[in-house]
């Protein structure tokens, strides 16, 4: 019998576990925190994430890494970039040799640069690399989780996993696509997080639909740039994991990282809109990720560079706003 661990009980890992539970499958959610799991469990309800969803009878929600993933022969990663690692390595000793990984995380870990899939090949091994998914998209946690019509894309290196992964999650209300660019797929889904605090932040200052479709536009220029440096598709960028998780970021109010921006636009410091904001906003910690990545690679970032400024050395957002439009004129496509 089929059996999901999904490792992260977040608003996202809480949504995708639901999703999967309903499908009929049984499903164990693991938390980092015993309190967290045990609520959960009482409750049949995420109260500090995903409130007022109920949770199916067959999604069970633990503490216990070994039981989490006894038995499952698909296991989802949906935990913060800056827990990937330490989770890995938790989960190493008691993971399936054949158990499919599908990771649903987005960022960049901030030591060493490294993508979701590089940390799984660090931690887990080739082996476990080579049956890994990455499952990304324009999806918020709880729209998913009210089954309101969303599309995603999975992407693995093997296409026949690509399938297997998309037919696992895929529901009348939420359409997934495969895709054989992970790396492609992985760059879309972290580094939109930075350019949803700039987003943020523009609106924050006042302005306009056209400086939002300027920054959106020019911003997907950015992240094609390091996708491509990454051995990426640039075209994955215009699809979902691009493009149409861009778009949702930088415009809906559900957006934590366009939140992040917006608080920022008012003056507020770092410390105080994260404490205020409760959950994790991962283009905090990708802002510096992406700034250290494409300095490493040679790539020219200039919004994701002033978002970092703006984050790690106090610049006042509309300094950096006049920085990015007076830089030197040159050509759209270059």
């Amino acid at each position: 019998m089929s059996r999901v661990a999904v490792l992260g009980a977040g608003a996202w890992g809480t949504a995708l576990a639901k999703l999967l539970a309903e499908k009929g499958e049984p499903v164990s959610m693991w938390s980092w925190l015993a309190d967290e799991a045990a609520a959960v469990e009482r409750d049949r309800e995420n109260t500090q994430y995903l409130p007022g969803v109920a949770l199916p009878e067959n999604l069970r929600a633990t503490n216990d890494m070994p039981k989490a993933l006894e038995g499952a022969d698909l296991v989802v990663l949906v935990v913060p970039s800056h827990a990937y690692r330490e989770t890995l390595t938790q989960a190493k000793p008691h993971l399936r040799a054949d158990a499919i990984i599908v990771s649903a995380s987005k960022g960049i870990e901030n030591d060493s640069l490294m993508l979701m899939s590089e940390l799984i090949a660090d931690v887990l091994g080739e082996a476990a690399a080579s049956r890994s998914a990455y499952l990304s998209g324009p999806s918020f946690a709880k729209e998913v989780a009210l089954g309101i019509p969303t599309n995603v894309v999975v992407a693995a290196r093997d296409h026949e996993l690509s399938v297997r992964a998309q037919k696992r999650f895929a529901t009348e209300r939420f359409r997934v696509y495969s895709s054989d660019d992970p790396a492609g797929v992985e760059v879309g889904g972290a580094l939109k997080n930075v350019i949803a605090i700039a987003a943020g932040a523009c609106d924050s200052l006042g302005f306009g639909h056209n400086t939002r479709a300027a920054l959106i536009t020019r911003g997907l220029a950015e992240i094609a740039r390091v996708a491509k440096a990454k051995g990426g598709q640039q075209i994955t960028l215009s699809g979902l994991a691009g493009m149409g998780d861009l778009v949702l970021t930088c415009t809906g109010d559900l957006s934590r990282n366009r939140t992040v921006g917006v608080e920022m636009g008012k003056g507020r410091k770092l410390d105080d809109v994260l404490d205020k904001l409760g959950h994790v906003a991962e283009g905090v910690k990708t802002a510096k990720s992406a700034y250290d990545l494409a300095t490493q690679l040679d790539v020219e970032l200039p919004i994701c560079f002033e978002v970092y400024r703006v984050l790690y050395e106090a610049k006042p957002p509309l300094d950096a706003v006049r920085d990015v439009l007076t830089r030197p004129l040159k050509k759209e496509f270059w």
